[in-house]
């Protein structure tokens, strides 16, 4: 039986198998304490304008969309798409 510690996971990057996308690292866990199972992980949101803006909404991955966590990854099947690419149109220099 492999076994991963929470610590652990903080080290792996979590890619979506329908699209490739790479989603970031996992940054935190949300655990029900009552019987010690994993309900979810969560990768925060990237910072906007070097983190002077905030940043962007977290991303959390439910248990059930979890397809498999390897070495160095972790699979999963279905997530929203976190992050839009915003093109910048200046009309000075259209």
């Amino acid at each position: 039986m492999n076994c991963c510690r929470v610590v652990d996971l903080r080290h792996k990057e979590v890619v979506n198998c329908k699209n490739g996308f790479r989603l970031g690292c996992v940054d935190d866990v949300e655990i029900n304490t009552c019987d010690a199972r994993l309900i979810s992980i969560i990768i925060y949101g990237r910072p906007k304008c070097f983190g002077l803006l905030g940043r962007e909404d977290d991303i959390v991955i439910r248990w059930e969309n979890i397809e498999l966590i390897g070495e160095d990854t972790i699979l999963v099947s279905q997530c929203p798409i976190p992050f839009k690419r915003r093109k910048f149109h200046f009309p000075f220099f259209s």
